[in-house]
């Protein structure tokens, strides 16, 4: 089932019970009840729960989306980096040339056509992976210059291969959930007060009233449904895609 089918029949789902409540409520409370003698207080108290609660949610949508730019920019950076290792190249002899592009070629291919399902089954980097990445170090560093062209480039290229390893083991660190069990357990409590709130206000079945609480109970759904969906940046609908070394390597494409 899509995620996104998920989230409708999760909004769907929310409204419908909400309604229910709102109808089977009505239906128990006598004809003398007057809604506006909902004390003050309890106004004031739904306010400040939704403003709370608001705060809440703002910074764990700012907090998962600032997660998954990050994951972005790591990838971004990582495939950068080999494609300037890739480019640098061109300054060796062809033998040793041809064999650097060739480990570079076969660490992204393997990057792509296999280790981002890989990470987002495992929730974790392939070890084929780290061996790739070290056999094209080995590589480079194992090689003496031969000339002074060869000197300016051999530098540079290490530390690129160095930036493609850090942003890797950056990549390996946002792999799976990152919101902790407790923060999780904060927003759902929370909604579930929030939307409970709305009962406190003794709300009728007026159609004005009872479209507005649905509203409201979707969007924390849709809220919540957000949040889930970034905070794995890797494995889920709305995540970071290995694009970047598609777009830097064609002829791997």
């Amino acid at each position: 089932m899509s995620e996104w089918v998920a989230l409708l029949i999760a909004m769907v789902a929310v409204c419908a019970v909400v309604l229910a409540v709102v109808v089977l409520r009505q239906r128990r409370v006598g004809e003398d009840d007057d809604p506006s003698e909902t004390p003050d207080v309890i106004e004031y108290m739904t306010m400040m729960i939704g403003v709370v609660y608001a705060i809440v949610l703002g910074l764990a949508i700012a907090g998962v989306w600032e997660g998954m730019g990050a994951a972005q920019a790591d990838t971004l950076r990582e495939a950068q980096a080999l494609h300037e290792v890739s480019a640098r190249a061109e300054v060796l002899p062809p033998d040793a040339r041809d064999k650097v592009r060739s480990q570079v070629d076969a660490y992204v291919s393997y990057v792509v056509d296999t280790e981002w399902s890989y990470m987002s089954t495992n929730e974790e980097l392939s070890p084929k992976g780290t061996e790739l990445l070290d056999q094209l170090r080995r590589t480079v560093t194992e090689r003496a210059p031969e000339n002074e062209l060869e000197n300016q480039a051999y530098q540079p290229m290490l530390e690129r291969i160095a930036t493609a390893d850090e942003a890797r083991n950056s990549r390996g660190q946002s792999v799976g959930p990152t919101m902790p069990g407790v923060v999780w357990f904060g927003l759902l409590t929370g909604g579930a007060v929030t939307v409970g709130m709305l009962f406190a206000l003794q709300i009728r079945r007026s159609t004005r009233e009872l479209l507005l609480a649905a509203a409201f109970s979707a969007l924390i759904a849709f809220l919540l449904f957000l949040i889930w969906d970034f905070d794995n940046p890797y494995g889920r609908g709305i995540s970071v895609t290995a694009q970047p070394f598609l777009d830097l390597f064609p002829n791997l494409s």
